[in-house]
């Protein structure tokens, strides 16, 4: 299992990556032999979850790395091949599939840079529609992690339906209401004095921060104290994002907390009045089950996939502009009774989704590629 995302990346690929290894490794070790694979390139390791599980590396800077796999894969040339266990299966956990004649699996998350091109970079559009299409082509089996994806990976690429196993991603035990003196703590350490809205995710167009800081300023210009806490790395156009917080007069009220202990995370979604996800496109949307696994009542757009996880849960954007955003927040706020049902509600939902399911789906997709091969593996093993 390709466990590069959970090495050098810090946002959902990492999650993705680092939940599903772990639970491969406690759940399913009586059906698979797990192993890691990863690039080197900038001495990380794997985080310590993960270091029980056996690894295979290889040394190569980042892009080379990514350059090198699209090079492979057009010229069918093997670079990973030979440092893998022999008759062993390869699961790539982002969109970089090495070629290879063993049997292969590859997640994808989404297709961003397909729908919404203007989010992402020219150079890493320029690279995904090159190398996608091959990728998806030449993986043995698809995990997508929604139906939406699945439905986009059909009518992007032409897929054959059957090769495509929806697989959706699970919610971490430690997301789960914390004990008042918890928020306090995180609070007082992020220097949040007032009561907040929530977002949580990479600082980048799709996620919509502009309409939020929109949707703040009708509520302080209605003489609501809330100010919004904004967790998450920074993404491309993050400049942007700030500049639109000085426009609108909010400086005082948008804190950008950056990226926080996932320890803290817990404690901030248990102490949001209200948690926001007004995204224009989600593969899965993690940050909303976080959010309803600790009790944080959620508004979010109805984009891609989020009505897949938030259910009837969640309240959603219907138009999506900032007036709808700061209605459907004015109502949760204004509204004891509609906020504790939307926490009870968004409990229940989260509690749909684990990563145990989640590890023993991917073992069926392993066998459903391995075929033959798996049957002989398992009548070798018992004997």
């Amino acid at each position: 299992l390709d466990a590069g995302p959970a090495v050098h990346q810090s946002a959902g690929l990492a999650r993705y990556t680092e939940s599903l290894a772990s639970a491969l490794w406690r759940h399913c070790r009586d059906a698979i032999d797990l192993n890691l694979f990863y690039n080197r390139h900038s001495g990380h390791r794997p985080p310590d979850s993960l270091s029980p599980i056996p690894a295979r590396t290889l040394t190569l800077g980042q892009y080379p790395w990514r350059l090198g796999v699209l090079a492979c894969q057009l010229l069918r040339a093997p670079i990973v091949e030979r440092r893998l266990e022999p008759g062993s299966i390869f699961h790539a956990t982002e969109h970089l599939l090495p070629w290879m004649a063993r049997p292969s699996v590859m997640t994808v998350h989404d297709l961003i840079f397909e729908r919404y091109p203007q989010h992402h970079t020219l150079a890493n559009r320029a690279f995904l529609r090159v190398a996608m299409p091959l990728f998806v082509r030449r993986a043995g089996a698809i995990i997508a992690v929604s139906k939406h994806t699945k439905r986009d990976i059909l009518e992007l690429y032409g897929t054959p339906p059957d090769k495509i196993h929806v697989v959706a991603e699970g919610i971490e035990e430690r997301f789960r209401p914390a004990r008042a003196e918890e928020v306090r703590r995180v609070m007082e350490s992020h220097s949040i004095r007032r009561p907040y809205l929530l977002m949580v995710g990479t600082l980048e167009p799709r996620k919509n921060h502009a309409l939020a800081f929109e949707a703040l300023a009708r509520l302080k210009a209605e003489g609501r104290p809330h100010c919004l806490v904004v967790v998450g790395s920074k993404g491309w156009l993050f400049d942007d994002v700030r500049k639109k917080v000085a426009l609108q007069g909010l400086a005082g009220d948008v804190i950008f907390a950056g990226r926080v202990p996932d320890t803290d995370l817990p404690a901030l979604y248990s102490g949001a009045c209200c948690f926001l996800m007004p995204s224009l496109y989600e593969g899965f949307g993690i940050p909303v089950l976080e959010a309803m696994a600790c009790g944080a009542p959620v508004v979010c757009s109805r984009a891609s996939s989020l009505p897949e996880v938030a259910g009837s849960a969640a309240r959603y954007l219907e138009p999506m502009t900032a007036e709808a955003l700061a209605q459907a927040v004015l109502q949760v706020l204004s509204n004891p009774q509609t906020s504790e049902r939307m926490r009870a509600e968004g409990l229940r939902q989260a509690a749909r989704f684990c990563w145990r399911d989640a590890a023993m789906r991917t073992v069926d997709v392993y066998r459903s590629v391995a075929g033959g091969a798996w049957e002989a593996g398992a009548r070798i093993a018992q004997s």
